[in-house]
């Protein structure tokens, strides 16, 4: 158990977010859960920060709803000093909020859909370097720590278009380059794909577009199953190792014998989707 281990999980109101941190409680941690959504109704997809965090301490963890506008660095700043007070320390940071506009899995070229697919440039890359910014003094301080973004295969194929795309494969690099920056500190960055999930948003997804959806949602990973790798990456003596490097997430979960709801083993799409880029080793200052 990690009953003194202390995340924060941004953007958990629902979805990837939600899980991950459901997960982060089952074995114990303290879990700050952000986003903006504290009522129910105040979003068109159900769940808040406060049924998030609910949930994480009926797992056994504990949990504690922070609201945070990711698009106000102020507010991203606030959130960190209220975790310093509170507790002292950081141990596991995942960036995972991002703005998903509805139109995101609408069909047509970029030009022709609503200019909000861009917002997930603002609140899903940037607000994750501010993020990172604020949490990297206090992981330091530990001497070990884990910042993991969450991404997807949109990172190297076609994904929703090039909004999605660019954010995604932003994740990488940037978990590539905080990588490098905190070497020696014994904290690291990591970038994990995601498969298709089954969350909120993309259950209705499924029912605008069966077409598209069904094959990839009989497969679809539950968001906890992330969550449970975040917490054995953390766990892994070895994890300087896997430092900078964007793993697929079906594929970690054989390192170290994980599955999902059900026993259900997570195909990865690699073959199909494409494969994770390598980036050089060369560092200029």
């Amino acid at each position: 158990m990690s009953q003194d281990k202390v995340a924060i999980v941004t953007g958990a109101s629902r979805g990837a977010g939600a899980g991950i941190a459901r997960a982060l409680g089952n074995v114990g941690y303290t879990v700050y859960v952000t986003g903006r959504t504290t009522e129910s109704g105040q979003n068109n997809l159900p769940g808040t920060i406060n049924d998030t965090a609910a949930a994480v301490t009926a797992a056994g963890g504990k949990g504690v709803a922070v609201k945070v506008d990711h698009a106000d660095d102020a507010s991203i700043k606030a959130l960190f000093d209220q975790v310093a007070a509170e507790t002292g320390r950081l141990d596991v940071l995942v960036n995972n909020v991002a703005a998903i506009d509805d139109f995101l899995i609408d069909p047509g070229v970029f030009w022709e859909r609503p200019l909000g697919l861009a917002n997930i440039l603002g609140v899903g890359l940037r607000s994750h370097y501010v993020a990172g910014y604020y949490a990297a003094p206090l992981l330091v301080k530990q001497k070990q720590g884990l910042v993991a973004f969450t991404s997807s295969f949109g990172a190297v194929c076609y994904m929703h278009g090039p909004a999605y795309g660019a954010q995604k494969a932003g994740i990488d690099k940037m978990a590539a380059d905080m990588a490098v920056d905190f070497d020696g500190t014994g904290v690291s960055a990591v970038s994990i794909w995601m498969g298709p999930l089954r969350t909120e948003r993309s259950m209705r997804s499924l029912q605008q577009r069966p077409d598209q959806y069904e094959g990839f949602m009989e497969q679809a990973e539950t968001p906890e199953f992330t969550g449970s790798l975040v917490a054995a990456l953390y766990a892994d003596p070895e994890l300087k190792l896997l430092s900078g490097q964007t793993l697929v997430g079906a594929e970690l979960a054989h390192r170290y014998g994980l599955k999902d709801e059900g026993g259900k083993q997570p195909p990865s799409y690699r073959d199909m989707l494409g494969a994770p880029l390598v980036f050089s080793k060369a560092i200029v200052r």
